[in-house]
C-alpha cells in the first residue's frame, strides 16, 4: 500500500514583530491531506529558515534547537515506517495522534514481565533450565511488591521506569525483603533484561540503566577440606535415607556435578574410556556445556553400590536421588553426626571438587574449569580457590629451583 506523505517545519503566528518568537508547527502531509501540531518551541522569525525548516546560524541556541527537530523528525519518520509495515490504511491524523500518544496503549511493565515469563516457561528444558524460570518468576513478584508499595498501583507503564526506580527497587530488596547485595543485584540483573527488551524494541527511548553500575561484593565460598571430606567418607550412618544423602553428596564432591546433573544422571551417561577407565559424558543443566569427568574411585564406587537399587535397575537414574530440598535437610543432621561445623548443602559439595580435590592435588585451573562445565576461566576461579598448603607447596618448589640456579651461578663466580 503506497502513500505519499511528506513533513513540514513552519511557523505560526505573526512574523513581523520585531524581537517576538513566534510557536513551530509541524505539518504532515499523508496522500494530500494534511494535519498540524505544535513541537513546542518558538524562534525568532528573522532567525528562521523557510527553506530548510531550521533556525539559521551555528550559536548554541540553533543547534539544541534543530538537534530537537531533528529528534521530531525522526520520531515521525519511525511512526510512519511502522504503519508502512503493518500495511493497514491510515492518515495524517494516525500519525499525528501516535506521535501524540493518544489513543496508543502503552506498553505495562508487569504485563511485559509476564509476556516473557510465559515464554521462558515454554522453553524450559530447551533454552533455559527450570530454576532460572523461577528466578525470573520470583523478580516479577518482587517487582510487583515494590510498584504497589512504592506507586500504590497494580502496574505501572515500562516508560515511567527510570534510574530512581532502579535504586528504590534495590533499596526495596535490601531492606523489605532483606536480600544480601549480591542477592538484590542478581534480581536487578534480572529485572535488566526485560527493560533491555522494552529499549530494543523502542517502547522506551533511553535505557534508565545506562547510568546504573551492578558490582557484586566478592564472596568467600566454602568448601570441605580433605580431613572434613575423609570424616564424612569413614562415618557410620544409621538410617537409608541419610546414607544416599550422604553418598549423593560424596559423589558431588569426587565428580563436580550439580545436585541436578547428578539427579538427571542417566546410565547412558557412564561411558568406558579408550583406556579402560569410566568417565561421566553428558550436558550440565543450567549451561549446556559439555562434560567429560573421569571417575575417580570413590565416585566409581558409589555408582556400584547402589548398582543393584531398583530404581537404578529400571534405568531411570544412575543414583536413587532425594529431592533438593530434603537433601539440603539431612545434610545438615549428616553435617552433625560427623562434628563439621560448616553449612553443608550439595553445592558446598562442587567447591570442594574445585578446591579439595582438584586443584590443591595440582589440576591445573583449566582442566578444573573444563570439568565444571565452566565457559570461562573467570568463573572457575569464582568456585576454585587455591588453599593455603597448595601455595606453600608451590612456593617451596620455586625457592627450590631458585635456590640451586643461585647456588649454581655463585660456585661459577
Amino acid at each position: 500500500m503506497s502513500h505519499s506523505f511528506s513533513q513540514l517545519f513552519y511557523l505560526k503566528g505573526k512574523h513581523k514583530e520585531k524581537d517576538v518568537k513566534v510557536p513551530i508547527y509541524l505539518r504532515l502531509t499523508v496522500d494530500g491531506q494534511r494535519s498540524e501540531l505544535s513541537v513546542s518551541r518558538k524562534v525568532d522569525p528573522q532567525k528562521w529558515s523557510a527553506r530548510t525548516g531550521k533556525m539559521k546560524g551555528t550559536n548554541l541556541e540553533a543547534n539544541e534547537l534543530n538537534q530537537y527537530l531533528d529528534t521530531v523528525r525522526s520520531r515521525i519518520n519511525r511512526i510512519h515506517r511502522q504503519l508502512v509495515e503493518d500495511n493497514k490504511p491510515f492518515t495524517s491524523s494516525d500519525i499525528k495522534n501516535l506521535y501524540l500518544g493518544k489513543g496508543e496503549k502503552h506498553k505495562m511493565l508487569l504485563e511485559l514481565f509476564d509476556g516473557h515469563n510465559q515464554q521462558m516457561k515454554k522453553l524450559i528444558d530447551i533454552d533455559f533450565a527450570l530454576g532460572t524460570y523461577k528466578r525470573y518468576h520470583t523478580t516479577r513478584n518482587h517487582v510487583a511488591e515494590f510498584i504497589k508499595s512504592e506507586f500504590k498501583k497494580s502496574d505501572i507503564p515500562v516508560r515511567d521506569v527510570d534510574l530512581k526506580f532502579i535504586k528504590g527497587f534495590e533499596y526495596f530488596l535490601k531492606t523489605v525483603k532483606e536480600c544480601n547485595h549480591n542477592s538484590a543485584l542478581k534480581y536487578i540483573n534480572n529485572f535488566k533484561k526485560i527493560i533491555r527488551m522494552a529499549v530494543a524494541h523502542e517502547w522506551i527511548s533511553k535505557d534508565p540503566f545506562y547510568n546504573y553500575k551492578v558490582q557484586f561484593k566478592t564472596v568467600e565460598r566454602e568448601f570441605l577440606s580433605k580431613e572434613e571430606l575423609q570424616a564424612l567418607v569413614d562415618k557410620n550412618i544409621k538410617g537409608k535415607r541419610l546414607n544416599i544423602v550422604r553418598d549423593m553428596f560424596v559423589f558431588c564432591c569426587y565428580t563436580g556435578l550439580s545436585y541436578i546433573d547428578v539427579q538427571k544422571l542417566h546410565p547412558d551417561n557412564i561411558v568406558k574410556h579408550i583406556d579402560g577407565s569410566f568417565w561421566i559424558k553428558s550436558k550440565r543443566t543450567k549451561t549446556k556445556s559439555r562434560l567429560g569427568i573421569p571417575l575417580l574411585p570413590t565416585a566409581l564406587g558409589i555408582i556400584q553400590k547402589y548398582q543393584d537399587h531398583p530404581k537404578v535397575i529400571n534405568g531411570d537414574c544412575v543414583l536413587p536421588v532425594l529431592s533438593n530440598q530434603k537433601s539440603n535437610a539431612y545434610l545438615k543432621e549428616i553435617a552433625d553426626l560427623c562434628g563439621i561445623k560448616k553449612n553443608l548443602t550439595t553445592h558446598l559439595a562442587r567447591h570442594t571438587f574445585a578446591t579439595t580435590i582438584t586443584l590443591s592435588n595440582g589440576v591445573p585451573i583449566e582442566t578444573v574449569g573444563q570439568m565444571l562445565g565452566h565457559k570461562n576461566l573467570r568463573t572457575t576461579q569464582h568456585y576454585a580457590k587455591i588453599i593455603d598448603r597448595k601455595v606453600s607447596e608451590d612456593m617451596a618448589a620455586l625457592k627450590e629451583i631458585l635456590g640451586n640456579q643461585s647456588i649454581a651461578k655463585i660456585e661459577k663466580m
